[in-house]
C-alpha cells in the first residue's frame, strides 16, 4: 500500500497595526501586546483566510497586507485539495458566513484555528486566540469595545471560496 501524501500547512501571521501596538499597549492597555494579528492558512500552495467578505483565497503572501510578519509550521494534512476545498465550501454556507465575522469573537484566527485542527489536529498559538480576551480584560480595551463590535476586516486581494459567481 503507498504511503499516504503529506501537504504542509503553515499559519500566515500579519500584525495589523505594523508594529504600533507594541509600543502604543503598554501606554493605552496598561499592558504590552506585541501585535494586533489577522492569521491565515496555506495549505495545497494557497493563502485561505476569513473576514467580513466571508472566506478568500489568494497566493501567499497575495493580499494588499504583503508578505506576512512571521509564519508557523503547524504540521502536514493527509487531506486532499478537494475535500478541503469541500470543507471549507461547507464552513463558508455555515460557522464563517460573512455576515457571521465579528472582529472579537468570530474572526480570521478563529476561522485558521479551527481550519488547522481540522487539517492537522493542532491549534494555533494561544497568544493569537487569547488577544480579545487580553485587550477586553483592560478597563481601555471595554471602553473600545462598542466600536471594536462595529469593526468589519477584509484584507483586499482575495477570492471567495465556495460562492459561485453569478453570470448571466
Amino acid at each position: 500500500m503507498e504511503p499516504p501524501h503529506l501537504y504542509p500547512v503553515m499559519l500566515y501571521v500579519y500584525d495589523l497595526s505594523k508594529g504600533l501596538a507594541r509600543r502604543l499597549s503598554p501606554i493605552m492597555l496598561g499592558k504590552q501586546l506585541e501585535g494586533i494579528w489577522h492569521t491565515s492558512i496555506v495549505v495545497h500552495r494557497d493563502e485561505f483566510f476569513f473576514g467580513s467578505g466571508g472566506i478568500s483565497s489568494c497566493p501567499p503572501g497575495g493580499t494588499l497586507l504583503g508578505p506576512p510578519d512571521s509564519v508557523v509550521d503547524v504540521g502536514s494534512t493527509e487531506v486532499s485539495k478537494d475535500i478541503f476545498l469541500e470543507y471549507l465550501s461547507s464552513l463558508g454556507e455555515s460557522l464563517f458566513r460573512g455576515e457571521a465575522y465579528n472582529l472579537l469573537e468570530h474572526n480570521c484566527n478563529t476561522f485558521s484555528n479551527e481550519v488547522a485542527q481540522f487539517l492537522t489536529g493542532r491549534e494555533i498559538p494561544s497568544y493569537i486566540t487569547d488577544l480579545p480576551s487580553e485587550v477586553l480584560s483592560t478597563p481601555f480595551g471595554q471602553v473600545l469595545r462598542p466600536l471594536l463590535d462595529s469593526f468589519q476586516i477584509q484584507p483586499p486581494g482575495g477570492n471567495n471560496v465556495g460562492r459561485p459567481t453569478n453570470q448571466n
